[in-house]
């Protein structure tokens, strides 16, 4: 951003007017005052940063930071860590595991400190120009969201190890790792120094906390997508052929790019590490925890490739084609938008579009993805309480603060966000007779905003940008269904691309009590009662431990058994102990019900009908045996 400053005269007499227009226009002409770009203001007030990390002793899992600082000019500076990471959208409280912080002069000379926030060290500096900081940082945290450390891997989310000098967040980075023979290899998003081993360069620090680093010994694959390489750095994939996991990870990578039209990246890095779940997705890399047993069948194994079509498609949908709020961020405090369900729900809706026109799914498992997260959504009550902007905007204090409550209270901006995706794209296929899709706004958005604007967008202009591409107004979709919890009208929808889906209730074998269920230290405890549900109505709550049903003692392997025998109407006793104090509580159970939102072919689609199905999967391509 080009800053300009501006200066305010007052006149006095012509003398003086003069003599101030003769300095003003030498320093204009010599550049010394109004900057001729943005970097040259950045080089006249950057600093000197390098930071160098190690972990002498892996097993302790405390890493080792040091920050060089050269070029200080005032007379303290103030450190910060950052209080959470782009993409996990939690108070993380990083600085709760920095130990050890001090700081020195050039001439080894400790300098004064203390702490003013929880995640600010302010470093009395005096006259030093140039000085150096130490910490430890405890890491033993299995999540993509925290780092690790122990003698088989190092993961570093660099948010939560490498302290900013306030104001500089666009001030150049190096960054030096030292190895060991525990840990020799180092892979991550950021770009090598020439001719300097394992030392990486960061153009500022949002870039550097975009970029995980792994540090290890994996097992690397490697291909190319026009021209560029991508690499797979991953600790176990068990028995899967490794040129399978290649060519399919080739293909996710190339309908994607199809997709949008263009490759943003040098280099990319697939980080996949064993004994865990979860991803984060960043602009050339991704990380993801995973179980390579679940790898060895044919369902778990494209269960992992949907989550990687996810996680990747996201260095389009958030990191480039993103809400404005989300970037340049703030790190100190929550960065709220609502719309998370257009970044994350819309990114599961493409997960399922790029596994389908890659033949990595067939039509049915297509179909089949979709009507499970229509029913996700649909058949809990929070649907009817929580809008998808709601719980976009929510997810600071809901997300990862689940409780027993959740299903009652509130969605997941993931499933609703993947049907309004659908919802979006089969309208504008309509409107358009079959001209344009959600794929033409995706394209728009990434070139306009990104490419162009170099910027997010804002909500007005995304609902703005799709209702052009529609040609029609889309308040049903946004107004109705986006900002509040109105029924959907999926049949319509489904009826643009000659597909019916099944919305009637079903009823199954059995009985329902609308609990569920979970064991500790060998009891049977109701872990979540559904509001709309015969155990709400009668008083059961969770955490209540069931001891007998009818008389009859209950263990978590015969309770199901046990409910079994009864039918819808019928009325039993559970024996309860709630906070050490037993109660009988009689509940009347009722017939178990489902909206399963099965989706199959029209028996007379229209031409345009078929057309749109044929495009929106691209049918025709069979997806390869697992083998």
């Amino acid at each position: 951003m080009k800053i300009i400053k501006k200066l305010m005269i007052r006149p006095r007499h012509s003398v003086v007017l003069s003599s101030l227009f003769l300095i003003i226009l030498f320093f204009c002409l010599t550049g010394a005052f109004f900057p001729s770009s943005a970097s040259s203001q950045a080089r006249k007030n950057q600093l000197n940063l390098s930071y160098t990390l190690s972990m002498e002793k892996p097993h302790t899992h405390y890493f080792q930071v040091k920050l060089f600082i050269g070029g200080l000019t005032a007379d303290y500076v103030d450190l910060k860590l950052p209080n959470w990471t782009p993409g996990y959208y939690r108070i993380m409280d990083y600085a709760r595991h920095v130990i050890n912080f001090k700081a020195n002069d050039e001439a080894g000379h400790p300098l004064s400190w203390s702490k003013i926030a929880k995640n600010i060290w302010r470093i009395k500096v005096g006259r030093a120009k140039n000085i150096s900081v130490d910490y430890n940082v405890y890491a033993f945290n299995v999540s993509v969201a925290e780092s690790f450390l122990d003698a088989r891997r190092a993961f570093v989310v660099p948010a939560s190890f490498f302290m900013y000098p306030d104001g500089y967040l666009q001030n150049p980075i190096k960054l030096k790792i030292i190895t060991n023979a525990y840990l020799p290899h180092v892979f991550c998003g950021l770009d090598e120094v020439s001719g300097e081993t394992t030392t990486f360069y960061a153009p500022d620090f949002d870039i550097l906390y975009d970029c995980p680093i792994y540090v290890g010994q994996p097992e690397v694959l490697q291909f190319e997508v026009n021209g560029v390489p991508h690499r797979i750095v991953a600790e176990d994939l068990g028995q899967v052929p490794r040129t399978k996991i290649i060519n399919d990870f080739k293909k996710i990578v190339e309908v994607s790019v199809a997709i949008i039209g263009d490759l943003p990246y040098k280099h990319y890095t697939f980080i996949l590490m064993d004994g865990g779940g979860g991803g984060l997705e960043h602009l050339n890399s991704m990380a993801a925890y995973m179980n390579a047993s679940a790898l060895q069948s044919p369902i778990g194994y494209k269960n992992w490739l949907a989550f990687i079509a996810h996680e990747y498609f996201h260095h389009y949908n958030v990191k480039r084609i993103r809400p404005k709020v989300l970037g340049p961020f703030d790190y100190d405090k929550e960065n709220y938008t609502r719309m998370l369900w257009v970044s994350e729900g819309i990114t599961v809706y493409y997960e399922y579009l790029i596994l389908k026109r890659a033949g990595l799914l067939t039509e049915e498992e297509f179909f089949e993805r979709m009507s499970r997260t229509i029913a996700n959504y649909e058949n809990i009550p929070g649907s009817k309480v929580q809008s998808a902007a709601e719980s976009s905007f929510d997810t600071w204090i809901r997300f990862f603060a689940r409780n027993e409550e959740a299903a009652n209270t509130g969605i997941s901006y993931y499933d609703k966000g993947a049907i309004l995706g659908l919802l979006l794209d089969l309208k504008i296929r309509y409107e358009t007779k079959n001209k344009k899709s959600f794929d033409d706004v995706m394209r728009l958005l990434y070139e306009k905003y990104y490419k162009k604007l170099k910027r997010g967008w804002t909500d007005e202009e995304f609902r703005a940008e799709c209702e052009a591409m529609a040609g029609c107004s889309l308040a049903e979709i946004f107004d109705d269904y986006a900002a509040t919890t109105k029924e959907i009208d999926y049949k319509k929808y489904f009826a643009y691309a000659g597909l019916e889906i099944d919305t009637s209730w079903h009823e199954l074998p059995g009985v329902d009590l609308g609990i569920t269920t979970q064991t500790s230290e060998g009891n049977l405890i109701i872990a979540t009662v559904r509001a709309d549900s015969p155990a709400r109505e009668a008083g059961l709550s969770a955490r209540d431990e069931i001891i007998a049903l009818d008389g009859v003692r209950v263990r978590p392997q015969n309770f199901d058994y046990l409910l079994s025998k009864y039918k819808p109407g019928d009325k039993i006793k559970l024996l309860v102990s709630r906070r050490n104090r037993i109660q009988e509580i009689e509940v009347t159970l009722v017939s178990k019900k489902e909206r399963p939102f099965r989706i199959k072919k029209a028996t007379q689609p229209g031409e345009l009908e078929k057309q749109i199905l044929q495009t929106w999967l691209g049918i025709g391509s069979a997806p390869p045996s697992f083998e």
